[in-house]
């Protein structure tokens, strides 16, 4: 039987991770080289799987209540305010574009909400060095990109440079305090060894909302942003020993977002400069990218089903008492 304990916010990885998946089938599609009915699939796939951890994590206000205020786990309640508002920019826009605006409009305002609130939550905490993880780029640094990138899909432009800017500043900013913290102090614990994938995020999700404002463009900006990417994806090589040592737990999605925006990056570098065999090339990282993303689904399918995938409570110590 599937045993359902305290429901942790990365949750919110599925989704995610889905919604990044269902950008890369859209991009590809966009380049001739995939059918949409894919990236609706998915959409609507992690749209349910969305609906679906907001009714099981929010089960438990108390638990809520408690992640807000907790400097490992905070971070990862800005995802089910950020996935909203790629659904509505990938797959909404098309169809109903009036509504799609509105979703972005109310999530991105939260997402700013909720970014200046765990801010200065981490200000006024304060945090412990070794609390922080990769994480803490999910609240503000990705939240300010993809909201960047899904108002200018909305049509609103200026407010999507102000987003930009924001991301920006804030990768920056907080991503020189992440460094801080992984340079100097010991390696992370294993539960939150899967975040460091989320090093490799910030440079291609920066990549995609830039692209959207300028019509996905290469130019000197682009170009730059690309050096910083590849070099944090060279340095995820290095944390393999880390990552074939872990057990799998809900962590894990963290590889999903993280590896789709590259991928979706390197779809539109290879389509934009269209190198001899870029269509082998197209369908080599689209395939490796959903292979990736489909054996965690399916992983994470198996450990429910076992009652594996849920953490457990800690057993109480046992007190002994004395004569």
């Amino acid at each position: 039987m599937a045993y359902l304990g305290k429901v942790p916010p990365n949750i919110f990885g599925m989704p995610f991770g889905l919604a990044g998946l269902a950008g890369v089938w859209g991009t590809a599609h966009f380049y001739g080289i995939s059918p949409a009915g894919v990236t609706d699939a998915l959409l609507v796939l992690a749209g349910v799987v969305w609906v679906l951890s907001c009714v099981l994590y929010c089960s438990r206000p108390r638990d809520v209540r408690a992640d807000l205020t907790d400097n490992i786990l905070s971070p990862f309640i800005a995802l089910a305010l950020i996935t909203p508002m790629l659904l509505a920019a990938l797959g909404l826009r098309p169809r109903a574009a009036t509504a799609a605006l509105v979703v972005v409009l109310v999530f991105l305002s939260l997402t700013v909400l909720y970014g200046g609130w765990i801010t200065g939550q981490w200000i006024y905490g304060p945090v412990d060095a070794p609390k922080i993880h990769p994480g803490y780029f999910l609240p503000t640094v990705a939240g300010g990109f993809v909201a960047s990138a899904a108002a200018t899909a909305v049509g609103q432009r200026r407010l999507g440079e102000v987003m930009f800017g924001l991301g920006l500043i804030c990768w920056l900013v907080v991503g020189s305090i992440i460094m801080n913290r992984l340079f100097v102090n010991p390696l992370l614990p294993a539960p939150l060894i899967p975040t460091l994938a989320i090093e490799a995020a910030p440079a291609p999700v920066a990549s995609l909302a830039y692209f959207a404002l300028n019509g996905s463009r290469i130019d000197a900006i682009s170009s730059l942003i690309a050096g910083y990417g590849v070099l944090l994806v060279i340095a995820q090589f290095r944390f393999l020993p880390a990552y074939l040592r872990l057990k799998f737990t809900p962590g894990f999605w963290s590889f999903t977002f993280a590896f789709a925006a590259v991928a979706n990056v390197m779809l539109i570098w290879i389509n934009m400069g269209r190198p001899t065999g870029h269509l082998a090339l197209s369908w080599l990282v689209l395939g490796a990218i959903t292979l990736l993303i489909l054996g965690i689904g399916l992983r994470t399918l198996v450990a429910i089903v076992r009652g594996q995938y849920w953490p457990r409570p800690t057993p109480p110590a046992k007190v002994t008492g004395t004569a």
